[in-house]
């Protein structure tokens, strides 16, 4: 099966644990996307739920799809919020962030009784840290901003170029929020917990990737079939 084969085995899966009336969160990314446009196929089936997404572009997507939708104003508490992950750990720690959205992803996912993550199996590793931490910041005062976070990651055993997100046409990425995005080339994070407390005392960052304590469970999908970690019953 391809990757995205895999992801959609996996977004397969999780709808199995919707029900009626439930309040969701839509995640953002490409297994996300698979998980809404499965939502959708149910939706137009009779089911109902009502929405909360984590960023303009799955906003677009599930109202293409007639699915109901809210925001956290509205529908402040949530049952259920279906996301993927660029990484996770054995301990359920993930990054996110790759597509910019991770600051209303984390928003949401602490609004949700649960948080159940969907991936391919690719995304399971020992440490975190391949895949490089989004960091997002205030454009105001960038370059104090960019010198404080290196000195938070170094207090915290870690290392790694810090690259400012741009676009392929080379302009800034822009977030959702009107933020940009420091990716922290780390390759391990040794503290995760404490690195994650550290960059939150920073004055200009505005949320950071590391998602700790959120997810409830995860399911895996790979050539051997589907990996369920923590709680996905």
């Amino acid at each position: 099966m391809t990757a995205d084969e895999l992801k959609k085995l996996a977004a397969a899966r999780a709808l199995e644990l919707v029900r009626p009336g439930m309040r969701l969160g839509l995640g953002t990314g490409s297994t996300a996307k698979h998980f809404v446009d499965l939502l959708g196929q149910r939706v137009a089936a009779g089911l109902d739920v009502i929405c909360v997404a984590t960023s303009e572009a799955t906003q677009a997507q599930a109202l293409a799809l007639g699915i109901r939708m809210s925001s956290l104003d509205e529908t402040p508490e949530l049952d259920l919020t279906v996301d993927g992950a660029d990484e996770i750990d054995p301990q359920l720690r993930l990054i996110k962030g790759g597509g910019a959205a991770h600051l209303r992803e984390k928003i949401v996912a602490a609004a949700s009784v649960r948080m159940i993550v969907i991936a391919d199996d690719s995304k399971l590793v020992e440490r975190l840290g391949r895949f490089p931490l989004p960091i997002e910041v205030v454009p105001f005062g960038l370059e104090a901003t960019r010198r404080a976070v290196a000195a938070a990651i170094a207090g915290c055993g870690s290392a790694g170029e810090l690259v400012l997100r741009k676009r392929p046409d080379g302009a800034t990425v822009v977030t959702d929020n009107g933020n940009y995005i420091l990716d922290a080339h780390l390759g391990a994070i040794a503290q995760p917990e404490a690195l994650a407390l550290a960059l939150g005392q920073v004055p200009g960052v505005v949320e950071h990737g590391l998602f700790i304590g959120l997810a409830s469970g995860a399911i895996l999908a790979g050539a051997d079939g589907l990996r369920l970690l923590g709680a996905t019953g």
